[in-house]
C-alpha cells in the first residue's frame, strides 16, 4: 500500500501547475497540502513538499523566474548582496508573489537583519498563511532574538503544515523541555 501511494505521489509531483500563474495561487496546492497532511512516510511527504517548493518558486513570467534562479545561486554562494538585489527587484516586480518575500527574509536573516526579515516573512505569510519555509524562519529568527516561546509557536505552526519538519520537531522538543524547566 505504501508503495502504491507513493507513486501516486510521484505522479502528483510530475504534473504541471493546472493555471497559468504557478505560485502561491496556484490551485494545485490544495491538493498538494492535503496529501502531504495525509502522507504516512517521510518519502511520500518529501516528494509532496517538493512538489509545494516547485510551484511556490515558479511565476508566470520568465523574467521573475530568472532572477529566482539567480538570487537562489547568489545565496548559496553566498553572494547576499547580489542575492538581496535579485530578490528585492521581484518584490517590486512582483509585490504578491510570496517566494520572493521569504528568499529576500532569508538573506536578510543571514546577513543579521532579523528586524527586516520578521517584516519580509509576516509579508510571505500575509499571502501565503501555509507557508512552512517561512513559519520555520521565523522561528529561527525567534531562536536568533533568544525568544523562545515565540519559536516554538512558529515551528508548531510549520509543523501543523507539514509534520514531517524534522528540524523544526527536534527543535519544539528542545523548546519544550527549556520552556517546562522554567515554569517549574
Amino acid at each position: 500500500m505504501a508503495v502504491l501511494a507513493f507513486l501516486a505521489m510521484t505522479f502528483i509531483a510530475g504534473l504541471p501547475g493546472t493555471s497559468a500563474r504557478a505560485d502561491q495561487k496556484d490551485p494545485l496546492l490544495d491538493l498538494l497540502f492535503e496529501q502531504l497532511q495525509k502522507a504516512q512516510s517521510f518519502e511520500i511527504a518529501q516528494v509532496v513538499s517538493n512538489r509545494i517548493w516547485t510551484i511556490w518558486q515558479t511565476n508566470d513570467k520568465d523574467s521573475i523566474n530568472i532572477l529566482m534562479r539567480q538570487g537562489v545561486r547568489a545565496m548559496q554562494t553566498g553572494d547576499f548582496a547580489t542575492a538581496y538585489d535579485h530578490f528585492s527587484t521581484m518584490t517590486d516586480l512582483e509585490p504578491e508573489f510570496a517566494e520572493a518575500w521569504n528568499k529576500r527574509a532569508t538573506v536578510l536573516y543571514l546577513i543579521g537583519d532579523l528586524d527586516a526579515s520578521i517584516e519580509d516573512v509576516k509579508r510571505t505569510l500575509a499571502l501565503e498563511p501555509r507557508h512552512f519555509g517561512a513559519l520555520t524562519g521565523l522561528g529561527m529568527i525567534n531562536d536568533a532574538l533568544e525568544d523562545e516561546e515565540a519559536a516554538l509557536q512558529a515551528y508548531e505552526a510549520a509543523l501543523d503544515l507539514n509534520p514531517y519538519l524534522a528540524d523544526a520537531r527536534a527543535r519544539v522538543e528542545q523548546l519544550r523541555k527549556s520552556l517546562e524547566g522554567r515554569r517549574i
